[in-house]
């Protein structure tokens, strides 16, 4: 596992996404622009400045099969990009909110997008070719608080969605004349647009409630703010994380679900990343992007950091003295425990120097794992990370 490359193109980003042959790069350097670089060997060349946007950028997703890019904003709007020679056109799509768009995602499909926002729901995005515009659908009524993350079922139709007041919900989003019934997605087209199964917060509460077509499955998991959602390639794990220090992992969505939560004692996560099957890698506060795997039994557990920072040997003591000080009083007033017994604590970061908030795969043709990814941070660098196969073994 080895850093491939740094690149420091601004003193923050806020998100990034690659073209689908990964000769380009867009990103928002926390403003109201996407900065799209040509991706050479040797030096990365600015080619457009998309500007559209009154506010802050906050999300953004390339798609891989319409070559269109899709950004949302503070300013409540979402707008879609088409190239056109070496233009790209914007076209304006209202999501009817009254607070930001937080977040933003391509179904696996392209035939719609899926937004979060402060304003509490999920706007559902698609093209009506009759009139030429991009319509969209609202699921409303269903969170609590804002909503920080949007991840797409491979099916195309369940979306799961994450929360500022601890929940990750799934919903249907089925929408009729969009949407096919292939046999893959026959039983889970039977539920109505915005109809959910909720997975939220701590181990094996389990609810069905049959009332005509209303399924809630609900596993209790997280206590704190969650970020980061996504499924693992075949679609039958679901991974998010919580401000608390937890990831969490739930298998073989519906009545017969098992939950599992994995604490650490490092700073939290905000955004993971499934390798494969059985390998996530957690980025966040740590500045550091974190491993965890699955063992033959299918359980989850951290293995390493990727980034190891190596410490010089006369330095068998690190830490600040204010921060070792502090660690030992407060393990001796909430634990009763020794000084002696406080570790000091790690050195934070290594290629990133301030929080990581964005993970994307750099998928190749043929291949059935992620074996290179980009992150960028509150630093402003992109850094591109090599895993090794012994990751795999």
């Amino acid at each position: 596992m080895s850093v491939v490359s740094v690149h420091q193109l601004a003193s923050c980003i806020t998100c990034h996404a690659w073209s689908p042959d990964h000769s380009m790069i867009a990103f928002c350097p926390n403003n109201d622009e996407v900065h799209i670089y040509v991706v050479s060997s040797d030096k990365w060349e600015k080619l457009h400045v998309l500007r559209k946007h009154d506010q802050i950028i906050s999300g953004i997703d390339w798609g891989v099969l319409s070559n269109k890019i899709v950004t949302v904003s503070h300013d409540r709007n979402s707008y879609v990009w088409s190239q056109d020679g070496h233009e790209w056109v914007p076209t304006l799509v209202i999501l009817r909110l009254n607070r930001a768009a937080l977040c933003v995602q391509w179904s696996p499909k392209e035939n719609k997008f899926a937004v979060g926002s402060g304003d509490k729901f999920v706007s559902v995005c698609y093209y009506e070719q009759e009139h030429n515009w991009w319509v969209s659908k609202i699921i409303r009524k269903k969170h609590n608080s804002s909503v920080t993350g949007v991840a797409w079922h491979p099916n195309n139709d369940f979306l799961a969605t994450t929360s500022s007041d601890g929940k990750c919900r799934i919903f249907s989003t089925f929408i009729k004349g969009v949407d096919s019934r292939d046999s893959e997605v026959a039983s889970s087209s039977d539920t109505k647009f915005g109809e959910d199964r909720i997975v939220t917060s701590d181990v094996m509460l389990m609810r069905i409630c049959n009332k005509d077509v209303d399924k809630i499955l609900q596993l209790d998991l997280s206590f704190s703010w969650a970020f980061g959602v996504k499924w693992s390639p075949s679609g039958n794990t679901l991974g998010y994380v919580g401000h608390n220090s937890m990831i969490f992992f739930i298998e073989d969505i519906g009545p017969a679900a098992s939950a599992q939560t994995v604490s650490f004692r490092d700073l939290p996560l905000r955004d993971v990343l499934f390798i494969s099957e059985r390998i996530v890698v957690g980025v966040g506060f740590d500045c550091n992007p974190m491993i965890f795997t699955a063992d033959k039994r299918g359980i989850w557990s951290f293995i390493r950091f990727m980034d190891e920072i190596k410490v010089p040997a006369s330095s068998s003591r690190y830490g600040s003295q204010f921060s070792e000080a502090f660690g030992k009083l407060y393990g001796q007033s909430k634990h009763g425990a020794s000084s002696d017994t406080v570790e000091p604590s790690r050195p934070r970061g290594g290629a990133h120097e301030n929080c990581i908030n964005c993970i994307v795969p750099l998928w190749k043709d043929g291949e059935s794992a992620v074996k290179r990814f980009s992150t960028s941070g509150l630093d402003g660098k992109i850094v591109i990370w090599q895993l090794n196969e012994e990751t795999f073994a």
